[in-house]
């Protein structure tokens, strides 16, 4: 079944039931206004090209609307991250896909001070268009049964037609577009339901952006399917506000990185997260530091989770009852996961690192007009993560990092990943690092740590040198007053690179 069609089937059961909560504009919808708001956006989405249709709004009741009505009307919605350089890329998307209209918001664009880009339509100037008209053609139509309503809208096709496209972090080099079909977030949505037992009278909070996966499917589909109650808020670096936002609203349900967690636990007081039942954190590594700060003062864990854009995202979990720290889980319902060796290609033993490959329903179609790329990362329908990682003997996986983010020195493998782990139990309170490696003409690459504070280096690599060789030391510490992040809430790994490399003699 299409997602669109899954939302109507929620929408009739569930009828009467809010929604969406939007903390940002103070409304509620229920799921039938919700029904005739997605059904008069499709028709004012049916005005311009098909094919795709670009949307960049911030997280909020009105992109989720536009989501739907973009996927009603027939037309593939594109996510534009509007974090950074929202103008260059919402060009890129346009150049990349070959689509010209992007329905996008003037107060964003205000906020943000982007430009307006050719093809841009104001969401705001689409509302101020709705007519009375509009809105009796849209309940007529919503009140039909939803075996009939959904097949009056099938335009997208089938199960393995585009859902979605979206792009990836490039936080290590270019973005690549991720076509998602319509079997895939389904699939993604129903082994997280399974793994996690959600149920229709969750309370979901949705306050990461849209233009992630992580986002899509946790924030937008998993809730609509189920036909919980989304609550949603655009900014989750209001780490002031969101515990507020769970507390008031009886939050049940809430994702999120690594970095907005670390916001939330300093900022949040005992009994703020009282009526969470699953707090997931995935995106980046989890570290044991923020996983203890969490639980001691919430008094319930954080479960690690992992996947990747092209995933849908979800290839592992952990649950509350079958949760083992340090490691992102299990393999969720209908996901294969295949640990290789690097150089020989055979499936490795337990315990023994290699390359993550995954394979199942959640995978890509592949990345658009790139057979080239997608050949490169999909094999024999094995999904290369890029990833590295080993299995532990009941089940559970490791990771030890991204491939790119191991560099060799004197002939050795070191995980940039592991160093920062130690780097990070050992740093004051408050201090941030990112570890990256340069080149090195004589070992071949050299260790530095960006870090966000002042600190004692010769104090931090005597401490070290207890748990790591002394390859694995950073040679240098370079202080910045902020880790550049992603709008995805990762640490944008390419900018921290380049500015450490353009200290020059100083690193």
């Amino acid at each position: 079944m299409l997602l669109h069609h899954k939302f109507i089937v929620s929408a009739k059961r569930f009828s009467g039931k809010t929604a969406i909560i939007d903390r940002t504009t103070g409304r509620d919808v229920s799921y039938k206004k919700a029904l005739i708001a997605a059904l008069i956006l499709a028709d004012k989405f049916k005005a311009y090209e098909p094919g795709e249709l670009g949307i960049m709004i911030p997280t909020s009741a009105g992109a989720a609307l536009s989501i739907l009505g973009a996927l009603i009307s027939g037309r593939t919605p594109v996510m534009i991250n509007y974090s950074t350089g929202a103008a260059e890329n919402a060009e890129f998307a346009q150049n990349k896909c070959g689509f010209q209209t992007i329905i996008t918001s003037k107060a964003l664009l205000e906020k943000i001070g982007c430009r307006q880009v050719d093809g841009m339509v104001m969401i705001e100037e689409i509302m101020d268009s709705i007519s009375t008209a509009d809105k009796l053609k849209a309940a007529a139509k919503a009140v039909l049964p939803a075996p009939l309503l959904t097949k009056l809208f099938s335009e997208a096709g089938t199960e393995n037609d585009n859902a979605v496209i979206l792009f990836t972090s490039g936080s290590e080099k270019e973005p690549k577009t991720v076509q998602l079909t319509h079997a895939n977030i389904s699939a993604n949505a129903a082994g997280l339901i399974d793994a996690y037992g959600l149920r229709s009278d969750d309370i979901f909070l949705a306050n990461l952006p849209y233009f992630h996966v992580f986002g899509q499917t946790a924030n937008i589909w998993v809730p609509l399917i189920a036909g919980m109650t989304i609550v949603t808020y655009a900014n989750p670096l209001d780490y002031k506000v969101i515990p507020k936002i769970v507390k008031e609203e009886k939050v049940t349900l809430m994702v999120g990185t690594p970095t907005f967690f670390r916001g939330y636990v300093h900022k949040s007081q005992p009994g703020d997260f009282e009526t969470v039942r699953i707090a997931l954190v995935g995106a980046d590594k989890c570290p044991d530091t923020l996983r203890e700060a969490w639980l001691e003062k919430h008094g319930f864990p954080l479960v690690e989770a992992y996947g990747t854009t092209e995933t849908s995202p979800a290839i592992t979990v952990n649950t509350p009852e079958d949760n083992r720290p340090g490691s992102v889980g299990r393999p969720i319902p209908g996901m294969d996961v295949r640990i290789e060796n690097l150089d020989t290609g055979e499936p490795c033993a337990v315990g023994e690192t290699g390359k993550v490959l995954t394979k199942g329903a959640s995978v890509m179609k592949g990345y658009l007009n790139d057979v080239e790329e997608t050949s490169l990362r999909i094999k024999g329908g094995w999904y290369d993560t890029g990833d590295m990682g080993y299995f532990d003997a009941d089940g559970y996986l490791w990771l030890a990092g991204r491939l790119k983010r191991f560099v060799k020195i004197g002939g050795e493998m070191v995980s940039l990943v592991r160093v920062e782990d130690e780097l990070e139990r050992v740093l004051p309170a408050g201090v941030d690092c990112c570890v990256v490696g340069l080149p090195d003409p004589v070992k071949g690459a050299r260790i530095v740590a960006a870090v966000t504070g002042p600190i004692d280096e010769k104090a931090t690599l005597k401490t070290l040198s207890h748990n790591l060789p002394n390859i694995a030391l950073p040679q240098r510490f370079v202080i910045m007053d902020e880790l550049p992040m992603m709008g995805s809430g990762k640490i944008d790994f390419r900018a921290v690179t380049e500015t450490v490399a353009s200290l020059g003699a100083r690193v």
